[in-house]
């Protein structure tokens, strides 16, 4: 019998060709191509006045240069507002290459064409571009002032205001015990893969069609807009995913500038065209995300169970938005958590600055909405006196209460409906693992010992699987491989892994022989991308669903081969089976063969299904009416809303004394995503999302001058941890199915980033006995606030300084 894949720790197969440099990524491709490269304003807000490209032409290679005024139709049109929204009263987009004025440094002014890269970036330095500055808008906090604007036609630079309300908030608040009101802020940070971002465009001008190698996170997004721009038939465009070293949002956006410029040079000029992101370039031109400003006013009584919850938070979504506004929509509804808030309000401003534009990075939007409630939980708890712990449990969403509605719209445009969890058991089993109630005395021992340890918690809930939908293809060929294909793109998540692993099940065929393709729409014409930890929960049921379809059609096949019915058979191992007879049976691979009627033999098994081969019905025809060849099926899995995944995270950190460094003493990660397909992964998951958690809590943010300067665009100065930063992570999991699909799974690609910023400032608190309202933090500004504090308080704890 077939050993049950689901829920076992199955090794990722992707691994040895990726870790044995055998990886095949953008970059790898194109080796004779002609390359791209692009001359980007040094300014972070100025008319162009002037273009002087006559030099760049005279050196020797240089094949294309292209401004503005060369971009044809649609090329020269806005770039999409990819999500809108009636709330966006004044979305704005940039050019492929910027028309008559730049809204950030970085963005594209001039394309050059040339036979290398080192041509086309000696041609850049020899363009001449004349700006007349103007002033820049920085920060959220001198774009809410609105006394400078970043689009003229844009008054106060808020490009979206919306609010959603539950209950009378003014009515419960009034009535409310217990009030505190906090001002929080989360700064800028940005995702840095491995491979940035990356196309490769070969032009068929025999047939007219194009394909489009992408560093994507959405091959068919791609393909789609791509068309559109250059105006080609849907049909003649193909888009392939290579290997991507690392997404983590920034490539869900599209398309990119370069996405359409260089498939339309390519055409323009009939040669092959690339061009790869540099290191530089992604820092100024790609994307960055997280900075807001928070206003939380909390209602609650005496026991510290929340009354009403008003929130107001102020978004920088950067020069432009082609992604809609889902980042603050998803903080604004993922901000409530696990809790029961009593009546809610929450209102934002998403803010235009002369920065780079803002799009999801891993979290979008989660980790400021968990950082404001995690923060406010704590603050309640320090007002009345009561453990951190005692205090969510008081407000927590009780199991026999699920589905619960919260009444507002999430980002999908559907219910905020969690569908299931058990939100008590969770924080048992955190509590038991960090050893919540032992801590005191740990506590105590450290001080003897002249060291300060805190402990932090932070609870969140996730929404994964948003639709509208993804697909699924599986193909049973004569020689037993399995071929499933996904339009899902992947980016190390182990989509190779996991889904052979549920197609193996739900087919009854050995796991070595499932064989999986993500990101082609070669393969699959219809999806929607990865993203928002969709890829097990839409992608997963998609070919779990597909696999259904070609199980029907093998035991029917086998069934009249045999001469049962369907139901009495079973597939194990690749081989249909009659139930309780296991030696009357027929392989798949033989099934597979049946089912395409062949008049030409290419080899023996084809042999098998020739005219001469069997007796055949005459007055039958050879493929039914209902019917069609080979053993393959095809389905989709479109849910009715999204799954919401959940976990639970505590902290123990010390402070030094002198020098305020920070350090992660422990990390523990309690987690629910439904059924886990492959429990190995999901904690490879959680691991690396808190890696990436502990850089946006202690190291990576986005420094920019009062010019829009960006002051640390190279990792000599963009700070991200170390393996010696990042702490071990101990790990529980509960598993509360979900009841919306199939396979009873949610999403765990974000969850392990999301709360980290919260638990961390909640574990500095408690080592400080001082608020944290800012993050990241870093040792010097956390010496400054002890100063601060020292300054304020009556009764100090001296700031020691350091002897050095």
């Amino acid at each position: 019998m077939s050993t049950r894949q689901m829920g076992e720790k199955v090794q990722r197969r992707e691994d040895p060709r990726l870790l044995t440099g055998n990886g095949r990524y953008l970059d790898d491709l194109g080796r004779g191509a002609l390359q791209a490269a692009f001359v980007r304003s040094p300014h972070a807000h100025a008319r162009i006045v002037d273009i002087d490209i006559a030099d760049a032409w005279e050196l020797d290679g240089v094949e294309a240069i292209y401004t503005w005024e060369d971009l044809p139709g649609r090329v020269a049109e806005p770039l999409p507002v990819l999500i809108p929204h009636p709330a966006m009263t004044h979305a704005r987009t940039g050019y492929c290459l910027a028309r008559d004025e730049v809204n950030h440094v970085g963005e594209a002014v001039v394309m050059v064409v040339a036979r290398d890269r080192y041509v086309a970036e000696d041609a850049c330095a020899r363009i001449t571009v004349q700006y007349d500055t103007l002033p820049a808008v920085v920060g959220v906090a001198r774009a809410r002032d609105g006394d400078r604007l970043v689009h003229d036609d844009v008054p106060g630079n808020v490009a979206a205001n919306l609010r959603q309300e539950v209950g009378d908030v003014d009515t419960a608040m009034a009535a409310a015990p217990h009030t505190l009101t906090l001002e929080l802020a989360i700064e800028r940070s940005a995702c840095m893969p491995m491979e940035g971002k990356g196309v490769f465009a070969r032009w068929d001008a025999d047939d007219g069609s194009l394909r489009l190698y992408s560093s994507t996170q959405t091959s068919t997004g791609v393909r789609a807009a791509v068309a559109a721009k250059l105006e080609l038939p849907l049909a003649k465009v193909e888009v392939v995913t290579p290997d991507v070293g690392g997404g983590f949002g920034v490539k869900i956006v599209h398309p990119w500038p370069e996405e359409v410029l260089v498939p339309w040079a390519a055409r323009n000029l009939g040669r092959d065209v690339k061009w790869t992101e540099d290191r530089r370039e992604h820092f100024v031109s790609s994307a960055h995300e997280r900075g807001q400003l928070q206003e939380v006013t909390v209602g609650f009584d005496d026991d510290g169970r929340l009354l009403a919850l008003d929130v107001h938070f102020w978004h920088d979504n950067g020069a432009y938005t082609p992604y809609g506004i889902i980042v603050p929509i998803i903080t604004a509804t993922q901000l409530l958590g696990p809790y029961k808030p009593g009546a809610y309000r929450v209102e934002f401003w998403s803010l235009y600055t002369n920065t780079v534009l803002v799009t999801p990075y891993r979290g979008a939007g989660r980790p400021q909405g968990c950082y404001a409630m995690e923060r406010t939980m704590d603050a309640i708890a320090e007002h009345r006196g009561l453990d951190r712990a005692e205090v969510r449990s008081r407000n927590f969403i009780q199991p026999d209460e699920m589905p619960w509605d919260h009444g507002l719209m999430f980002q999908d445009g559907r219910p905020l409906k969690y569908d299931s969890g058990d939100f008590p058991a969770s924080l048992a089993k955190l509590k038991a693992l960090v050893g919540w109630d032992d801590f005191a005395a740990y506590r105590e021992q450290a001080a003897r010992e002249g060291r300060r340890v805190g402990l932090g918690i932070g609870c969140y809930v996730e929404g994964t699987g948003v639709g509208p939908y993804e697909g699924g293809h599986v193909q049973v060929e004569t020689s037993g491989r399995v071929n499933v294909a996904t339009g899902l793109t992947t980016q190390g998540q182990g989509h190779q892994t996991i889904l052979a692993q549920i197609v193996a099940d739900e087919l009854g065929v050995p796991f070595d022989d499932v064989h999986v393709t993500t990101g082609d729409t070669r393969r699959m014409a219809y999806a929607v991308g990865t993203f928002a930890s969709r890829g097990a929960v839409m992608s997963g049921n998609a070919v779990a669903l597909a696999a259904r379809v070609v199980r029907a059609k093998a035991l029917r096949i086998a069934a009249e081969a045999l001469e049962v019915s369907p139901d009495d058979l079973d597939i194990a191992d690749g081989v249909v089976s009659v139930k309780g007879a296991p030696g009357t049976s027929i392989a798949l691979k033989t099934v597979a063969v049946m089912s395409n009627p062949l008049r030409y033999a290419f080899d023996a098994s084809a042999a098998a299904a020739t005219q001469f081969a069997g007796t055949f019905d005459p007055d039958t025809p050879p493929v039914g009416d209902d019917d069609e060849p080979g053993l393959e099926g095809q389905d989709f899995y479109s849910p009715t809303q999204a799954t919401f995944a959940n976990g639970m995270h505590a902290a123990v950190v010390e402070t030094d004394p002198v020098t305020a460094e920070i350090r992660i003493l422990r990390y523990c990660v309690v987690h629910d995503c439904g059924v886990m397909v492959n429990p190995m992964i999901v904690e490879g998951q959680v691991h690396g999302g808190v890696a990436q958690g502990v850089g946006g809590a202690l190291y990576e943010r986005m420094v920019y001058d009062e010019g829009g300067q960006l002051l640390n665009a190279s990792f000599m100065d963009f700070l991200m941890p170390y393996a010696s930063e990042v702490p071990h992570i101990e790990t529980d999991h509960l598993e509360t199915p979900s009841p919306l699909n199939p396979l009873g799974i949610k999403g765990a690609g974000e969850a392990g980033t999301i709360p980290v910023s919260a638990v961390i400032a909640s574990a500095i608190e408690d080592a400080e006995g001082f608020p944290i309202r800012s993050m990241p933090i870093s040792p010097a500004e956390l010496w400054e606030l002890r100063r601060r504090h020292a300054a304020s308080d009556p009764h100090p704890v001296p700031v020691q300084e350091d002897p050095r």
